[in-house]
């Protein structure tokens, strides 16, 4: 009985950070929308969020949708349930989300693979030269 009655401070910090919650920003990952920028407006069960880009930014019309096919990232804004489309996106540009995922490494890894698969074999080969050349100036480097 001893073990479970501590309080939450002795146990420790949680081990989940993202949740879902009223001004989450996710990724859509499946469906048409996929790849893009939603917030989460409004929670309508355990399986299903209703979502809107804002359209203009992202390209995201107000929908529900399963939270299977969204991820949820680490950025939050300060969003009321179920905010009209003009608000959420004043609030998307006061906060600067597209900017601060931009940065994120996240954002920067999906940007890399897209533009690894939009590669021709001409360029993968150019790839393949510049990392020899590369290489090799570090051999001699560290050989001298």
């Amino acid at each position: 009985r001893g073990r479970f009655c501590r309080d939450r401070a002795a146990r420790g910090a949680m081990t989940y950070k993202r949740f879902v919650e009223v001004g989450r920003i996710a990724l859509i990952c499946y469906g048409p929308d996929a790849g893009k920028l939603c917030t989460i407006i409004n929670i309508l069960d355990h399986n299903r969020v209703l979502v809107d880009g804002p359209e203009k930014i992202t390209g995201v019309h107000r929908h529900e949708i399963n939270i299977k096919r969204i991820m949820l990232t680490d950025l939050t804004i300060p969003a009321k349930l179920n905010m009209k489309h003009k608000e959420l996106a004043a609030v998307w540009e006061a906060e600067g989300v597209l900017a601060k995922w931009e940065t994120s490494s996240w954002a920067k890894k999906l940007r890399a693979r897209k533009l690894r698969a939009e590669m021709t074999d001409f360029d993968r080969f150019q790839v393949m030269l510049a990392r020899k050349e590369r290489s090799a100036a570090r051999k001699a480097a560290v050989g001298a």
